[in-house]
């Protein structure tokens, strides 16, 4: 396969809510892009089946990880065992890119 992907291909923006690009996608495994602009969050949810980790790219934000609110910046990890609610809120003055990463994934 050999393929490369360059994230920043991948980034953009929309005004109204978190922008996603998807990176790679198996039926076991999904990556993703998530950008969100200053202010601007990604609710919070539960994924009962699944695991989840936020790495950040660029930026800053705060996660909810169950009852905890962490902060991490570019090159922090942030893991989410399943059955755990979750979410983030960029709380910077830059665009927050965070790769995530969902497992078992059901498949395209």
């Amino acid at each position: 396969m050999g393929t490369t992907i360059d994230y920043r291909t991948l980034v953009g923006s929309n005004p109204d809510k978190m922008f996603k690009a998807t990176i790679f996608e198996s039926p076991r495994l999904l990556l993703g892009l998530n950008c969100l602009e200053p202010g601007q969050t990604d609710r919070i949810h539960t994924h009962e089946d699944q695991d989840k980790f936020y790495y950040v790219i660029e930026g800053d934000g705060e996660f909810t990880v169950g009852d905890e609110i962490v902060t991490a910046s570019a090159g922090e990890t942030i893991p989410v065992p399943a059955g755990l609610t979750h979410g983030v809120r960029n709380y910077g003055v830059a665009r927050l890119v965070v790769l995530m990463g969902l497992t078992p994934w059901p498949g395209p």
